[in-house]
């Protein structure tokens, strides 16, 4: 073995503590951008050859009726490729064993099995069988969730008649990967599902014969979808077209693509982080090792090997240490990476996950993980290589000693001996110091930002489920009804509040942007669903004008006082100039609202609603249930408590599960940071403390001057990683996969995220101090005072 190796060998047995240390550290950044990454990858590999090879379409459009001839002048749109007509209707569900009415999607297929758009994948049982009225292919969520089998009915509210349809298949579809309702904002696969119908018998069933309502279609390649939308939704205006809208907008995609952004951030900004931890600690352990090995480079140099050399065997450990964090960040990456592709299937639907972790994603990382750790060690190897031998024979110069501040200032009585030798050792070092206090701030920032995650997620449920929704129950109807049904609903078992409210259709447009959304009225006043501000205080509604939801203003660059053009997509379909009056700061979603009254006055039309919000007495729940299951003109009912469980479900539970990874790596690196901290204290003040030890300071005595001078670092740090981690997290909330259209996370961390970060640095301290005494008790004195002369 080459006698540099040999060396290389006999260091990395030193220090093994330190090295442990910092591979762990080295580790938690390849591991935590192998995961990331992974994930992202597999996730866009799954869904790109899902929608690819089912034929997922790039256009939707929905309408109240065109004949089926019309499809032929939609073909002949320039940039047209395919396309699909169909029936797509929302009726009410009787599942068995579930007391709420469920809601579900009939979507028309052809009655014999063919290529199509959105075309189906066959989970179990079999395709429809020509002839058979009353045979669906259901969702495999749905099935699934609510304990069905193949053969089991249930019944629907089809055009005002009950009908009972009976399961032969279940089966996935590209439209529904994220498998929603327009109406909520999350999956609740018990009581929403998608039925896939022949399409002659959904046809007769609404009185649809020989025309369609929803519209998919494909485009060409080098075809501008800007154009085509405009094209079809001037053909299709006569038709009650309800805006066409791309797949960036289709409302599954849109929410699987937004989670993609946000993990791909997140992927991008937390390792590097760690990253930078790991070259900063490698810097200090080097840094340590040329200082106390001044006589070791100068035999080396001494005796012929080069300035090269010698600098590539620093490197070399260096390397060590990033090939050993790279073998266990990659295993470990690869197998969270896995884990989180198949955690990430319980929300999204496809028929196959392809996990991958491509050689260029490892190779990058290990590339990433080595740039970061060799630049750390840069600056101490450039110290090696410029040492001439003669000087390194030399031991260093003794540092120069004087009064401290608190000397200067006369205040040496109120400490102890050890106390004012804490303080001459942080005094007369305050660049190691500061460094020392750096990097355990880091450890205590990396904390706080794991907390924040959590915190802004937490904050959107209280918002939105305790401040916004203070609803019970969501009545949504068939088709708009005059007002007294406000007095019907009063009627209704438990029914405690009626609060009616109309939605409409719309396109928004200023100067050239728009966007294609609805617009509800609400009651004055309002108290089952408020509108606030940014500071979460209602906001009173007017009774002319609209309340424009912040992110949608920025979106449509307008401020309060423009006049927006609202084209209504239903009824008369009129066009108004309204002003903007007032911003609401919703946390869940985009909307725009005005008072009821002035919206029914703008569809030129008397006292008319679209649903309700109902609060009800919890114990006339079920006959409420049972009465709406039997109302023909209700289409869609959702519970507050439900939508509430969720999100927990869903959006908690990945971002939790992600965080939760976050959190781990990050007590990993406190734990790291402050142990090689007190060793590196330990390697260069030994001789100091044994020379305490030989003039009469108890074994006590020292380890108190030692692990107290760490203490003053750390609660030094943790202030100061408070301040890194509130602007870390600032700089995360700014990104833009925290502010989509669909969310956006507050910026919030809690007090309780400052003590977390406390608590896990304490322990960490704690930790570590008890190693280092115990190395203290081992210290050979006699060894240790020999002097390099």
């Amino acid at each position: 073995m080459h006698s540099l190796n040999r060396k290389l060998f006999r260091d990395l047995l030193t220090l093994r503590g330190q090295v442990i240390a910092i591979v762990l550290i080295v580790a938690c950044g390849i591991a935590s951008l192998v995961t990331m990454m992974s994930t992202y990858n597999s996730l866009v590999l799954s869904r790109d050859s899902y929608y690819s090879e089912y034929r997922f379409a790039d256009v939707f459009v929905q309408l109240n009726r065109a004949p089926n001839g019309l499809v032929d002048q939609v073909r002949e749109i320039a940039g047209v490729g395919q396309v699909r007509s169909r029936v797509v209707e929302t009726v009410t569900l009787d599942v068995p064993g579930l007391a709420d009415p469920a809601t579900g999607r009939l979507v028309s297929v052809p009655e014999t099995p063919q290529p199509m758009l959105n075309d189906l994948f066959l989970q179990s049982g079999r395709y429809l069988q020509p002839g058979r009225l009353d045979e669906v292919i259901a969702s495999d969520a749905f099935v699934t969730a609510n304990q069905l089998a193949l053969g089991d009915s249930i019944s629907a509210v089809i055009n005002g008649r009950w009908q009972s349809l009976r399961i032969v298949g279940t089966a996935l579809s590209p439209e529904y990967v994220y498998e929603i309702s327009g109406t909520d904002l999350l999956p609740d696969n018990r009581r929403f599902g998608v039925l896939w119908m022949g399409h002659n018998a959904l046809a007769t069933a609404f009185d649809l014969d020989g025309a369609f309502n929803d519209l998919a279609l494909t485009l060409t390649p080098g075809a501008r979808q800007v154009e085509v939308i405009a094209r079809l939704d001037q053909l299709l205006e006569r038709y009650g077209g309800l805006g066409a809208y791309g797949r960036d907008h289709q409302i599954s995609n849109r929410f699987l693509s937004d989670d993609l952004v946000q993990l791909q951030a997140t992927a991008l900004i937390l390792p590097v982080i760690f990253l930078g931890i790991a070259a900063f600690l490698l810097n200090m352990v080097l840094a340590r090792l040329v200082s106390t090995q001044r006589d070791q480079v100068a035999v080396l140099k001494a005796f012929g090997y080069s300035n090269l050399e010698v600098g590539l065997h620093f490197f070399q450990l260096v390397m060590v240490v990033v090939g050993l964090g790279a073998i266990v960040g990659i295993g470990l990456g690869q197998w969270l990476g896995s884990s989180f592709t198949q955690f990430y299937t319980q929300f999204y639907q496809f028929p196959a996950v392809q996990y991958e972790a491509g050689l260029g994603l490892l190779l990058g990382a290990v590339g990433v993980s080595a740039a970061a750790a060799l630049v750390g060690a840069l600056k101490s190897v450039a110290a090696v290589v410029a040492l001439p031998p003669a000087e390194a024979m030399r031991p260093e110069p003794p540092v120069n000693f004087g009064p401290t501040l608190a000397e200067r200032l006369g205040l040496q009585r109120f400490f102890s001996p050890a106390g004012r030798i804490i303080l001459r050792n942080l005094e007369r070092r305050p660049w190691q110091a500061g460094l020392a206090i750096f990097g355990i701030a880091l450890a205590v920032a990396i904390l706080v930002v794991g907390r924040y995650l959590s915190n802004g997620i937490d904050e959107i449920m209280t918002v939105q489920f305790e401040t916004v929704q203070r609803e019970d129950i969501t009545l949504t109807f068939n088709q708009p009804l005059p007002g007294r049904v406000r007095y019907d609903l009063g009627q209704l078992p438990g029914v405690q509040r009626v609060e009616p409210f109309r939605m409409v259709p719309v396109r928004l447009r200023f100067g050239h942007r728009s966007h294609l959304g609805s617009l509800t009225g609400l009651q004055d006043p309002s108290t089952l669903r408020q509108l606030i501000d940014a500071d979460y205080q209602s906001v009173p509604l007017p009774a002319d004008g609209l309340l424009l939801n912040s992110k949608l203003a920025e979106m449509l660059h307008l401020a309060v006082g423009d006049r927006l053009t609202v084209e209504v997509l239903e009824g008369a379909r009129p066009t108004r100039q309204v002003p903007v009056v007032a911003l609401v700061d919703e946390l869940v979603g985009i909307a725009s609202y005005m008072h009821v009254d002035a919206l029914n006055r703008l569809m030129q039309e008397g006292s008319t609603f679209s649903g309700a919000y109902l609060q009800v007495d919890r114990a006339q729940i079920q006959p409420l249930y049972q009465q709406l299951k039997q109302t023909p003109a209700v289409a869609g009912v959702a519970q507050r408590e439900t939508a509430l469980a969720q999100f927990e479900d869903t959006i908690a539970a990945t971002s939790g599960a992600m965080n939760l990874v976050v959190m781990l790596f990050a007590c990993i690196i406190a734990v790291g940071v402050i142990y090689n901290a007190a060793r590196i204290a330990l390697s260069e003040r030994s001789r100091e403390l044994a020379t305490l030890r030989i003039i009469g300071f108890s074994q006590r005595e020292v380890a108190v001057i030692l692990l107290g001078e760490q203490a003053v670092l750390t609660l030094a740090a943790v202030p100061v990683g408070w301040g890194l981690g509130f602007t870390l997290s600032w700089l995360l909330n700014q990104s833009p996969a925290q502010n989509t259209e669909l969310f956006r996370v507050p910026f919030v961390v809690s007090p309780g995220s400052y003590l977390f970060a406390f608590g896990v640095t304490a322990v960490a301290a704690l930790a570590s101090g008890l190693l280092i005494a115990r190395q203290l008790r081992q210290l050979n004195l006699i060894e240790v005072l020999k002097t390099r002369e």
